[in-house]
């Protein structure tokens, strides 16, 4: 789908535009101003963008959010990544999320997406975290 917007046969309502990404508004959007911002690289995950796609991608990024910030007069945004279909990502194409934020927008946060994991706050689990830190750097505890 997003390459078809890309080459021009699926209509989109650009943002913005760089060399190598391309932002346009959502069709569904969460709140107004949701904005996309693609490579114009067609890969499903970040880890498959070369070190110059992703860091134009991110530049294109803060380039929109500077566009919203002025027109929507904030400076708080949801910045979202589903990196993969287990991840959520509805289309098999690198994309960012960027939503503009507004007092009683009726967003909310990170734990909301998870409404059933134990709420936030009480005791560290210090030790489990450790284990899981040194095993991630490849490091026996």
């Amino acid at each position: 789908m997003f390459d078809r917007i890309l080459n021009g046969t699926l209509p989109s309502h650009k943002v913005a535009e760089g060399e190598l990404w391309y932002a346009f508004l959502d069709i569904f959007p969460r709140s107004r101003g949701h904005t996309l911002v693609i490579p114009k690289q067609s890969v499903r995950h970040i880890s498959e963008l070369s070190e110059s796609m992703r860091n134009a991608l991110f530049a294109g990024v803060v380039e929109v959010q500077e566009i919203l910030s002025k027109h929507f007069e904030t400076d708080d945004f949801t910045v979202c990544i589903h990196d993969g279909p287990l991840a959520g990502q509805e289309v098999p194409h690198v994309h960012v999320h960027i939503i503009p934020r507004q007092l009683g927008d009726g967003g909310s946060t990170l734990q909301a997406m998870w409404p059933n994991a134990p709420p936030m706050g009480g005791e560290v689990d210090h030790d489990s975290l450790h284990t899981l830190s040194m095993s991630l750097q490849g490091v026996e505890s």
